[in-house]
């Protein structure tokens, strides 16, 4: 299918981008935040609501608990997708806001099985499936609405921008948890303080809702709906005319979602029980490789607004390639600095991947199909490979006894993703627009 090119937008409303850039990045966050801190509860939460295991056992279930928050996303995928082409990208984005608010908090809130029973568990797989629903819709959704208001030059940065607040709430939620655990008594934290990140959920949930409702929908949608040319059956057209697009989208997000969760989800608990590391230790060079991340993300798609989504991104696949199975053997020295070198080369390394993947993801497709598209082959790949990163790596651990195994499963990915990706178009110059455009003059 031919694609047309964006020309270059003139009078631009400065102001209003950011306005947009600021609304989708605040409520990235707070999306973020409140999915992030899981993780960070981890060894809590197994001690609290999986009692009657050993230790690697209550760890197990509790990251099959945090796998279960991704099975929810291809539902929530098909389902916000669809209705974020159909009814606009501003509703579907204030209503995950609000889900992703009340299952937060009331994860905070929830009894645990020493009070309930069995009942506490199931509970908490119910919340994080309403979580993982609720987080079906953000990435996808505010990366379309940033990019369908900003400029062709500046799309990538602008993207990148929006994106990387999701690196930002894993570093603030480990900060927080330093915090407490550094003031509270271990059985004061073990007994309520876990909750506080958690119940942080409403108050975020509410500002991020009000300033999202204060923005203007954007203009691609708002021409599609003007013209009638909004799409009454996305999935189907999306699965018959752009499964190309989709796999390219998938593979892409193989590689971010793996790198991403398995830095946020899983290497505090990696440093901590399997190399032995300290909480402190742990959550301050987990935090240096977020920050590392976020710092590189914009970087880096501002490079490729320059030099192409296709060619930075297969750099930063190589890259990535090239430094997981050292930066895994570096951390097992066991001391603060290895641990802080070895996980900002991976944060180096996933902020370069998320820097073009982030505008290419929604550059896949029209208009039309955008949110739906993307989301679906975004979210399968996330739930497969994200949802399942913390899982799995401490099960290789566990049957093959070889403390960097899951370093060797992350290449694997990686190298197969980049063979798919070798075939990716280039998508920098596409009309974010589903109307018929003017050729920019030569």
């Amino acid at each position: 299918m031919e694609t047309t090119v964006a020309p270059a937008r003139t009078g631009d409303d400065v102001r209003g981008i950011r306005k947009v850039m600021s609304a989708s990045a605040i409520g990235h966050f707070v999306e973020w935040f409140d999915f992030a801190v899981y993780a960070y509860a981890a060894p809590v939460i197994a001690r609290q609501f999986f009692p009657e295991f050993d230790a690697t056992a209550a760890l197990l279930s509790t990251f099959a608990v945090y796998a279960v928050g991704f099975i929810a996303r291809p539902v929530g995928a098909f389902l916000l997708g669809g209705l974020g082409d159909r009814f606009g990208r501003k509703k579907v984005l204030a209503c995950v806001i609000l889900l992703m608010g009340v299952a937060t908090t009331l994860i905070g809130l929830l009894p645990t099985y020493a009070v309930i029973g069995v009942a506490a568990p199931i509970l908490l797989v119910v919340l994080r499936m309403l979580q993982g629903l609720s987080a079906a819709g953000e990435t996808i959704g505010s990366n379309s609405f940033v990019a369908e208001h900003s400029p062709v030059a500046s799309r990538g940065r602008n993207v990148g921008i929006v994106y990387t607040a999701s690196n930002l709430p894993p570093v603030i939620a480990a900060l927080l948890v330093l915090a407490l655990t550094a003031i509270m008594p271990g059985e004061t934290y073990e007994e309520w303080g876990w909750r506080i990140p958690f119940l942080l959920g409403a108050p975020l949930a509410a500002v991020g809702l009000y300033i999202r409702t204060k923005v203007d929908e954007s203009p691609a949608f708002v021409e599609m709906r003007e013209t009638r040319q909004v799409e009454s059956a996305p999935i189907r057209t999306v699965f018959i005319e752009h499964w190309r697009s989709m796999l390219f989208v998938f593979s892409m997000a193989a590689v971010a979602s793996l790198g991403y969760y398995s830095l946020t989800g899983y290497f505090y608990s990696y440093m901590t029980v399997t190399i032995g590391l300290s909480n402190h230790v742990a959550l301050i060079s987990n935090s240096v490789a977020l920050l590392v991340t976020f710092f590189t993300v914009p970087v880096v798609a501002a490079i490729s607004d320059r030099v192409g989504r296709r060619r930075t991104l297969l750099a930063a696949i190589v890259f990535s390639a090239i430094v997981t199975v050292p930066a895994y053997l570096l951390v097992g020295d066991g001391t603060m600095a290895a641990a802080i070198t070895a996980q900002a080369l991976l944060g180096l390394a996933l902020g370069a991947v998320f820097g073009p993947a982030g505008p290419a993801y929604v550059e896949m497709f029209p208009a039309r199909v955008r949110y739906t598209g993307a989301s679906i082959s975004y979210n399968m790949a996330f739930t497969i490979f994200g949802g399942t990163a913390p899982l799995l790596a401490t099960g290789l651990i566990a049957w093959t006894g070889n403390e960097i195994a899951p370093a060797w499963y992350i290449l694997a990915v990686t190298v197969l993703a980049g063979v798919v990706l070798w075939s990716m178009p280039e998508t920098r110059h596409r009309s974010m627009s589903d109307l018929p455009q003017e050729e920019p003059a030569s």
